[in-house]
């Protein structure tokens, strides 16, 4: 096969598989998948390397046997994976559709034993595929591959991602414009060398103020918070549908005691402090604002960004999420053993502030020019939870407005990039089946319906499944004022500004 621009082709394998369950092995942190009921299809396997970089990227498509849909669908990734193992490749293939995936020539989840050189400087060429080339080349191999093996071009292509993957899809549109007709990408982690080192925060604020809430503690500021800023929206449903006009207080809940796994605890001010830090983000010593904190009523206790544990000897101590810990330990310490336990307010800061100047042309991923996508025909749709513990719905937000600031205003961007912000949704939190959001995305791509709303299914604060239907920002639902809140139908789309 040709090979795309930049790069040779290393080898090229395939393997023809029956139809049946797709095993899906384990691959930490997540746990094995088994997809049933996928058809026959053809395991087609491109290896490419770029000269002089000693890269080794694979490109995998899996070829249906028997009814293609006629559609490509690209998988993106997950943390520091820039690919799928499988389970998305199997769904796609379950569909109908070719689908293909990327590994970057990278490693899994939570690997970055890639991102150094053997003389601890950043391996740039990798950096590089991670950020934006690779996916692109996966595109341009599995438009060729599918146009081989079926005698026919793909009728449209897709990328389908979220988190990583939904960053992917940004950089597609960003640099690479004409390589999908439609791009879903979900909670994106847009915005990469801010977010990055900014999700290390709540670690850094424990550890400074040398105080340690307990899971339970964090579950009840939480829960106090919703319960405060439920109704804020016009109903109380046990959802707030915009978590940054809640203005609850974490002190009112000092003196509180609370029964937590059979002991009695008593939340004290300095345990207020601590969470009306990491409500309010990151800011420097002197008050400048670097980046937004979780939004209120996401889940910050262990194992997520505010996580806390019992050491040796009992006593609470922080426990970082691994994504930021390693980024920051590898790509800007430089040292992949680095304790970011010992981070000071004031490190912080310089941390925040490298971050930017040595990643955000690599892959910060936050050009709000748009126009060569726009020109393309290209649509890019996106949602995000508003209540995303690991990436903050804000920063989508002010991407999104950017955008809206450099290509003429919301009328125009909504012509070709629609956002929908999901109440009491948590990172990547609609998944299969809780919203068809790749139909919507096919209903504007082929047969120019742009979606108004997405109807979603959401989970409330009681546990109560609940149906939305999610609106394109800059409108939020609204309840009508009588109806059964748990039902899409007693909710109307409106203008954010109206209360």
């Amino acid at each position: 096969m040709k090979a795309p621009a930049g790069t040779e082709v290393e080898n090229v394998t395939s393997v023809s598989h029956p139809a049946g369950t797709v095993d899906v092995p384990a691959i930490f942190p997540l746990d094995a998948v088994h997809v049933p009921d996928v058809p026959a299809y053809c395991d087609l396997t491109v290896t490419l390397t770029h000269p002089g970089g000693g890269d080794h990227a694979k490109v995998k498509v899996w070829l249906p046997q028997n009814g293609w849909n006629g559609r490509l669908q690209t998988i993106g990734g997950s943390a520091f994976t820039a690919g799928d193992y499988g389970a998305g490749l199997a769904g796609a293939v379950k569909n109908g559709y070719a689908a293909a995936t990327t590994d970057a020539g990278v490693g899994t989840y939570l690997d970055t034993s890639w991102a150094l050189n053997s003389k601890g400087q950043v391996n740039t060429a990798l950096l590089k595929n991670f950020a934006s080339r690779s996916e692109h080349e996966a595109a341009v191999v599995a438009k060729e591959v599918i146009g081989d093996f079926y005698d026919r071009a793909a009728s449209y292509s897709y990328f389908n991602g979220c988190s990583t993957g939904g960053r992917q899809g940004y950089m597609e549109a960003q640099r690479h414009p004409d390589d999908y007709d439609g791009i879903l990408a979900n909670a994106p982690a847009i915005n990469w060398d801010e977010f990055e080192v900014a999700a290390l925060w709540p670690q850094v604020v424990m550890n400074e103020e040398k105080t340690y809430p307990t899971g339970c503690e964090f579950d009840a500021f939480n829960k106090a918070a919703v319960k405060a800023c439920d109704a804020l929206d016009g109903v109380e449903d046990g959802l707030v549908n915009d978590p940054n006009r809640c203005d609850f207080d974490p002190r009112k809940l000092i003196g509180t005691t609370l029964e937590c796994d059979g002991k009695q605890v008593t939340i004290t001010a300095a345990d207020a402090a601590v969470v009306r830090k990491i409500w309010d983000g990151p800011r420097t010593e002197t008050g400048e604002k670097l980046w937004s904190g979780i939004p209120i009523g996401a889940d910050l206790k262990f194992p997520n960004l505010a996580g806390t544990l019992p050491d040796a000897d009992g006593n609470l101590k922080g426990v970082p999420f691994p994504v930021p810990a390693s980024g920051v330990s590898t790509w800007l310490k430089k040292q992949p053993s680095f304790d970011v336990s010992t981070i000071t307010y004031s490190q912080f800061t310089q941390l925040f502030k490298q971050s930017q100047a040595e990643y955000d042309k690599v892959i910060g991923t936050d050009n709000p020019d748009l126009s060569a996508f726009r020109k393309s025909g290209g649509k890019l749709l996106t949602w995000h939870g508003r209540l995303d513990q690991l990436i903050p719905t804000q920063g989508t937000v002010e991407y999104r407005k950017q955008v809206e600031r450099r290509m003429g205003g919301a009328q125009r961007v909504n012509d070709f990039y629609r956002l929908f912000l999901a109440p009491g949704t948590s990172h990547c939190g609609l998944g299969t089946g809780q919203t068809d959001d790749l139909g919507a995305l096919r209903a504007w791509v082929e047969h120019g319906k742009a979606p108004k709303t997405l109807t979603a299914t959401l989970t409330n604060s009681t546990g109560q499944q609940v149906t939305r239907d999610l609106c394109a920002y800059r409108l939020v639902s609204r309840y009508e004022g009588h109806g059964d809140p748990a039902v899409a139908s007693s909710f109307r789309c409106a203008p954010a500004t109206r209360h």
